[in-house]
């Protein structure tokens, strides 16, 4: 099937880049092998069930939503437990520490997606079935 996607051209650049130095074959094939990892942690996600720990990382630029940030936490104070913020220039880092229902975990991972101003959300299962 062919498609078409609007991407900016530094991050077909930095792709280009990357799949190349990996020898993979051409950009179908590094897409095709990027949107099967993204399927894989997507599943992984929603797969996991019971009480878990884990660290949930975000990038996103301060002033475009800083507020709506700290309100979407407050409303998972329940299973955030402790947050770490850090400054690269225009870009603010952020790891929240997480520990309760996984399924809250997962609704607050899917919250920070949602803001235009976050460009990339990363969650590690340290640990599941927590008892």
């Amino acid at each position: 099937m062919r498609t078409s996607f609007n991407i900016p051209d530094e991050v077909i650049e930095e792709f280009d880049r990357v799949w190349q130095d990996e020898g993979i074959e051409n950009r179908s094939r590094a897409v095709r092998e990027a949107m099967l990892e993204f399927i894989e942690t997507h599943s992984r996600l929603e797969d996991t069930t019971g009480e878990i720990v884990a660290l949930v990382g975000f990038d996103y630029r301060h002033h475009d939503v800083i507020q709506e940030l700290h309100g979407a936490q407050h409303e998972y104070q329940d299973v955030i437990l402790n947050t770490s913020h850090t400054h690269q220039g225009e870009w603010c880092l952020e790891s929240l520490f997480c520990r309760g229902a996984a399924e809250r975990v997962r609704e607050l991972t899917y919250r920070l997606r949602d803001f235009d101003g976050v460009q990339r959300v990363k969650v590690m299962v340290i640990r599941d079935s927590v008892e």
